[in-house]
């Protein structure tokens, strides 16, 4: 497990859904670490990475090594022009995900992007023209959910109506800043989106994900710098109430503050409340008892459980998306399910901006 969150990029058991050769993607922009998580699900589903393309040739040269399979492209058109690379997978500055997006889908490809996948509803509105003139994916690296197995596993128990009806959740995303190791752009609300668009959106999907909510609202967000007055564009804490279409709630909080003791770059939980009992997960550390993660704790009728989950149930999503891509079906996650946590998320953190009086620079 990294010690940073900026680099956690997971690694599975292999569970190709195709043969060799059969899907091939390209990876383009390499500004956050979660692209290896990314490129590792595709390829440990079967998908052939072809391409590299970064601007940066230190970057470039990293992840070349990573993937020695792949080759290193010379501009983002060499890629784009590939009639045999099917899906451009990306983790480029937030901000420019979705301007890259729409080049990679009228250039007749699916896109698949890191979280948080645009900052501002007016890219939304660009995003959504582009899928619906196109008819190609938008999908998104929603990885607290999708790329955790304990997270995988509490969708399975809910599914399976081990807590009855589900009513509310509660999130924590605490992160380690390592501001040292951070480039100019993470402090840049401008860049970044914010706290509640950023990383706050792992939160949101899981809300929309757990309770069955199709649309929500924002109650309540509030951003704040407590303890970063050299970075004043940096969000270091925010947190969110919700209340789904469907008369959920949920709430959540992230921050920057993970400690330098703590053994992985943040204890991040959820709780899920259903009218028969609940469910927490402990994704990356049960606190000073076992490092790693993958524990999840079931409180029902018939009594308590524990489950180390950690390499047994696997992360399906990518070679759903892997499919998908080729059906053209949507298994592993709906485009209205993608966008709509998007949008509740640029939605908290202009609520929260607002309330702040905060006005951005561009």
């Amino acid at each position: 497990m990294s010690a940073s969150g900026m680099n956690y990029a997971p690694k599975g058991k292999p569970n190709p859904v195709v043969k060799p050769g059969e899907f091939v993607f390209a990876a383009i922009g390499l500004d956050h670490g979660h692209i290896g998580g990314q490129c590792n699900g595709l390829i440990e589903a079967g998908a052939t990475i072809k391409w590299i393309y970064d601007p940066d040739p230190v970057k470039l040269e990293r992840y070349l090594k990573m993937y020695p399979g792949a080759k290193a492209a010379r501009s983002e058109a060499e890629v784009l022009e590939d009639q045999e690379v099917k899906l451009v997978t990306s983790a480029n500055i937030p901000a420019e995900r979705c301007p890259l997006g729409l080049r990679v889908m009228a250039a007749g490809k699916d896109y698949f992007t890191d979280k948080a996948p645009l900052t501002s509803l007016e890219q939304l509105a660009q995003a959504k023209e582009m899928v619906e003139k196109t008819g190609k994916k938008y999908a998104v690296y929603y990885s607290e959910r999708l790329h955790v197995e304990a997270a995988v596993f509490a969708g399975q128990l809910i599914d399976e109506g081990a807590i009855g009806r589900v009513v509310q959740t509660m999130g924590t995303g605490p992160h380690r800043i390592s501001a040292g190791s951070r480039p100019p752009w993470f402090f840049l609300r401008e860049k970044y989106g914010g706290i509640l668009c950023d990383i706050g959106s792992h939160q949101i999907e899981q809300f929309l994900y757990y309770t069955g909510s199709k649309d929500a609202e924002i109650v309540a967000a509030q951003v704040e710098n407590y303890n970063n007055p050299d970075h004043p564009g940096l969000d270091d804490f925010g947190d969110c109430v919700l209340k789904g279409d469907n008369g959920t709630t949920g709430y959540f909080r992230c921050d920057w503050f993970t400690p330098d003791g703590l053994s992985t770059w943040g204890d991040g939980r959820t709780v899920i409340l259903g009218t028969d009992g609940y469910i927490e997960l402990r994704k990356y550390v049960d606190l000073a008892r076992t490092k790693g993660g993958g524990h999840v704790y079931l409180a029902t009728h018939k009594g308590e459980e524990y489950f180390d989950v950690n390499g047994k149930v696997g992360h399906p999503y990518f070679g759903q998306l892997i499919l998908d891509c080729i059906n053209r079906t949507e298994n592993a996650m709906t485009q209205a399910h993608t966008f709509k946590a998007a949008e509740l998320s640029v939605k908290a953190q202009m609520f929260a901006e607002q309330a702040r009086g905060i006005v951005r620079k561009g």
